[in-house]
């Protein structure tokens, strides 16, 4: 399959580059160089809000209005507001659901990347990091993928295939083609924007005959590793193997983990890649480069995808300190790519992951180290009692949230947040000496302002849940928790959004801990005041469907959707 795809693609490159080799000049405006198991829902696409200054006479009984307004009186959201007016323009920062890219350009660009709306799709995220790397001008289309929602007929007119990601070029005569395959639109992207224009290199020079072999060695070698990742998770896992046994235990041998063959494949082959990584002077795969390149964002999409899933249904947590140990080098470029904010735009959480993997490649299987499995599987689905849980830890047990910016750099630069590295709001560090109440306080006040800017829809949205919601005049799809079609229970929405209200309220609260804490009071208050008992547990029904249908990065970074989800889960509990 794999050599009939890659053939394909050449075939594509053949036919594409004497068709459009005359409009290479015209495809963008280029920028001045001098300077499921799914989570169907979106929080909506209204722009970053800000923050109240004080909330002292917020109550429930205010409008979404009265609350987004408070909430856009802080710093931290004055700058989330101003941040999203940049990206509607098409110059903030990188972002899953800018529609528009500009890095400096003068005129509307003439490349259109069609992507999936929830940020689920691996090729879709590989080739925006590439266009976020190189800045190539650009108009973004988002649609959703098939295991959680219809495409629109205007987008199957243009790609029958349905296919993502699909690039359509316009030319300057009115000419259009559309492109598939991520890797030909990697690499056609790459070519019309070269190094002379003052672009980022991404692929090794053709001249360069020895970085061209280890580019197609690293290829199969990322194929190789996807393969065995597939084995693991997704086929039911062999007998295990390496274990002392009883009589080894008695003769006082070692009692390393038993392992089954995929297991031991997975992590050998995972081992190549480490060996690859070490071989440079770090941290990427090309030393002719400082920033990542083609290759990196190759591999990075899927390795993303498999730390989640090893951890979920392995018990295999690749980040930990003993494979920290094991693989230093894959886990200094995790690193790498965790202090960059374009990668952190893109960067989903387990939670996300585990629901989005099974509509697209099949069911995982439970295996591998039972204990710790169970321990992961507790953790990231919010039911260890701590993950998702209130009062939250600063950091995470399974996912550490700090390795690089947990937020916008807007907002930390608002919030007054340095990094490790003493700098005020910089990407390129860790943030895991921050003040912890400071960064408590900005995260979740970034998931109360993403309430309060589209409060309405979201109550709508989240009344799906009650005992007359989530009747689906329409098909399902393959995604589990996906369901576009569904109705909400329309008698359940007034005492769902005034659950909602207190909720927000509680989030914006500002002045530490003790304003916090006083603010969860009145919510809890108003909770068992404001909701009629007949009514408390349909409503903790739909609030449990909004907590479950959270995505990253979507609808928040994870160091906030966390706050969101522990929230929900605090009023949830009151309400039973």
């Amino acid at each position: 399959q794999h050599k009939t795809t890659m053939a394909r693609m050449h075939v594509a490159w053949r036919l594409l580059v004497p068709f459009l080799a005359a409009e290479v000049n015209s495809f963008s405006s280029r920028p001045s160089l001098s300077s499921s198991k799914a989570i169907s829902y979106s929080m909506g696409s209204s722009s970053f809000t800000n923050f109240p200054t004080s909330l002292a006479m917020s109550t429930t009984t205010d409008s979404w209005e009265t609350l987004q307004s408070a909430a856009s009186n802080t710093p931290v959201g004055s700058s989330l507001d101003e941040e999203s007016a940049s990206r509607t323009a098409g110059t903030g920062a990188a972002f899953v659901q800018n529609k528009l890219r500009l890095f400096g350009a003068d005129e509307k660009p003439k490349l259109t990347l069609y992507r999936d709306h929830a940020g689920w799709c691996p090729y879709c995220q590989k080739t925006m990091l590439l266009i976020e790397e190189k800045r190539i001008p650009i108009n973004i289309e988002l649609v959703p993928m098939r295991s959680y929602g219809d495409k629109p007929e205007s987008f199957l007119r243009i790609v029958p295939s349905g296919l993502l990601p699909a690039l359509l070029v316009e030319t300057s005569d009115g000419r259009k083609q559309v492109v598939t395959e991520s890797q030909v639109i990697m690499e056609l992207l790459d070519s019309w924007h070269p190094v002379e224009d003052g672009f980022k290199q991404m692929m090794p020079s053709e001249e360069d005959s020895a970085s061209m072999q280890r580019y197609r060695q690293l290829s199969n070698l990322e194929r190789e590793l996807f393969s065995w990742w597939c084995t693991l998770i997704f086929r039911p896992e062999g007998p295990s193997f390496g274990s002392p046994g009883m009589l080894g235990k008695l003769m006082g041998k070692s009692s390393e983990p038993a392992m089954s063959g995929a297991m031991s494949g997975f992590l050998e082959c995972l081992e190549k890649v480490d060996n690859a990584l070490a071989s440079t002077k770090g941290p990427w795969f090309f030393d002719w480069a400082e920033h990542p390149t083609m290759i990196d964002f190759i591999y990075v999409s899927h390795v993303e995808r498999m730390l989640a899933s090893a951890a979920f249904w392995k018990g295999l947590d690749l980040r930990s300190d003993k494979y920290q140990q094991q693989f230093p080098a894959l886990n200094a470029w995790l690193d790498a790519f965790e202090k960059r904010e374009c990668y952190l735009a893109f960067k989903s959480d387990y939670y996300t992951h585990v629901k989005d993997i099974p509509p697209q490649y099949g069911p995982g299987y439970d295996g591998g180290f039972e204990d710790e499995r169970i321990s992961f599987q507790k953790n990231i689905s919010g039911k260890d009692g701590k993950s998702w849980t209130l009062p939250l830890s600063f950091d995470d047990d399974v996912q550490p949230l700090y390795r690089g910016p947990p937020l916008p750099l807007c907002a930390l630069k608002a919030a007054g947040i340095s990094g490790d590295n003493g700098e005020l709001a910089s990407e390129g560090t860790s943030y895991e000496k921050a003040e912890p109440e400071q960064m408590a306080e900005a995260c979740r006040q970034m998931a109360g302002w993403k309430i309060a800017s589209n409060g309405s829809a979201v109550a709508k949205f989240a009344a799906r849940g009650g005992p007359e919601g989530s009747r689906n005049p329409r098909k399902g799809f393959g995604a589990e928790l996906a369901d576009p079609y569904a109705m909400s229970d329309e008698k359940l929405i007034p005492s769902v959004e005034t659950a909602l209200k207190s909720v927000c309220v509680a989030l914006l609260a500002q002045g530490g801990p003790s304003a916090h804490d006083a603010a969860l009071n009145e919510m809890k208050d108003n909770l068992q005041t404001q909701i009629s008992k007949d009514q408390a547990r349909d409503v903790a029904s739909s609030l449990a469907y909004l907590r479950d249908r959270i995505g990253v990065p979507r609808d928040l970074p994870l160091a906030s959707a966390r706050q969101l989800r522990a929230h929900l889960n605090a009023a949830i509990d009151v309400l039973h």
